[in-house]
């Protein structure tokens, strides 16, 4: 069992930065998943973000987010990082992190086993 808690979120202009968290605890090494990246926004569906392989080696990001944010993992810590550069206000949105046993990583919902409670990160224009 994975307990992943997100943190970092906030309110910040159109422009600015953010860098979430997310804490990964329990009987368990975050080095044995892959983890990614999800937003919500109200009313809309779980979008994908980002996800980082076990090792770091490899990156995937949807393109709307590319170029601003960076996904990565330090892996001693049993954390995983987004770094969130030139906000926008259509970045808005409740954001989570994920975990996946998976051999690869994957950028839908059911692919990733534990999640965490989520971070709000709201942008102002």
């Amino acid at each position: 069992q994975v307990q992943l808690v997100e943190s970092g979120g906030g309110l910040v202009q159109a422009g600015g930065s953010l860098r979430l968290s997310c804490a990964a605890s329990g009987r368990t090494f975050i080095s044995n998943y892959i983890m990614g990246w999800f937003r919500q926004a109200p009313g809309k569906e779980r979008e994908f973000v980002a996800s980082i392989n076990r090792s770091g080696g490899s990156l995937d990001y949807v393109d709307s987010v590319k170029g601003r944010f960076t996904i990565s993992r330090d892996n001693a810590k049993n954390t995983g990082y987004l770094q969130m550069n030139s906000l926008k206000p259509e970045d808005t949105a409740v954001y989570y992190c994920a975990a996946s046993r998976k051999s690869r990583p994957g950028r839908t919902p059911p692919e990733y086993d534990y999640w965490g409670q989520g971070t709000q990160v709201t942008v102002s224009s």
